[in-house]
């Protein structure tokens, strides 16, 4: 729970009865973190198709989705510095669990000895004491594909973020539906938080499943789309954001955003926004928490203010 000392800070989003994050890898974890006092009021949906690294290691291996991003949320949300260790250690030298991490299969073998991947991850957050709701953006394995303008087909997220440009169309390996829960915490939410993160792999993916797009459009809780500090080492990257907006916006047939956070003075962004949001010290790519904080209440307030 928020001190007494910034509960005035926290003024809006404390009203708030239900908020679902959606995004993958590091930046929703910041994110989850950054709202954590909400505790099982927020609710973070999170990217399934990483297939590199351990997850893709495990992929290759078993028919599961990937728990890479789910792992790293989890370490941002656990109190014990040394839990987050343990889910985050990764095998050097066993031959046979070499580039193996533990927190993945901690995850992969729980969802063995329960009845779906959801329960396995809430069994995991419970031992953790994590509050915070994670649920994959599906339990059906599926992958990222791009189709490039050249008549492509770049099959898998390493690929992807590989391209030299921006893709035609970006889509699922195969239709997948959202979990239940997933769609019945997006028709319950008063606010939806879109990134930052990895736009085409870590934002984008969540948003091509079956039912996610079409619920969030139905909703009436506006939507914040949180944009990176520093351009990301991908297609997307070399982008202005108001052509990162538009891009997403031409792929789902949907305009979803509401209000952008960013520190990008692109003056082709008609969008409302707010900006001067500050990095972490200590990791100038991630933006620091209490700062994170203030600028979505402030969203909050503009949100209210135009309505």
């Amino acid at each position: 729970m928020p001190s007494s000392a910034s509960a005035e800070q926290h003024c809006l989003l404390s009203e708030l009865k239900c908020v679902t994050a959606i995004g993958g890898g590091h930046g929703l974890g910041r994110v989850l973190s950054s709202l954590q006092f909400l505790q099982r009021r927020l609710v973070g949906i999170v990217a399934t198709t990483d297939n590199g690294g351990a997850s893709g290691l495990l992929r290759r291996s078993h028919q599961t989705i990937a728990w890479g991003d789910i792992r790293n949320c989890l370490s941002q949300l656990v109190d014990q510095p040394l839990a987050a260790d343990v889910l985050n250690y990764r095998f050097n030298e066993d031959e046979r669990l070499a580039g193996h991490n533990l927190g993945n299969l901690l995850l992969h073998t729980l969802n063995q000895v329960s009845a779906r991947p959801l329960d396995g991850i809430q069994l995991l957050s419970r031992l953790l004491n994590v509050n915070t709701r994670l649920l994959p953006m599906s339990e059906t394995p599926v992958d990222l594909v791009a189709d490039t303008e050249e008549g492509l087909e770049c099959f898998g997220e390493l690929l992807v973020d590989q391209l030299q440009h921006m893709p035609r169309k970006l889509r699922l390996s195969s239709p997948v539906s959202a979990t239940p829960e997933v769609l019945q915490h997006i028709r319950r939410s008063d606010l939806i938080i879109i990134g930052p993160g990895s736009f085409l792999t870590s934002i984008m993916p969540p948003l091509l499943v079956d039912g996610i797009v079409e619920t969030i459009a139905n909703s009436p809780a506006p939507v914040i789309f949180i944009d990176n500090l520093l351009p990301e080492q991908s297609p997307a990257g070399l982008l202005r954001l108001s052509e990162r907006i538009d891009w997403l916006h031409a792929q789902l047939g949907q305009q979803l955003i509401d209000v952008i956070i960013t520190n990008d003075a692109d003056p082709a962004v008609t969008l409302p926004h707010l900006n001067s949001i500050q990095a972490d010290s200590a990791a100038p790519q991630r933006h620091a928490k209490e700062s994170l904080r203030e600028t979505l209440n402030r969203a909050l307030g503009l949100i209210r203010d135009a309505t």
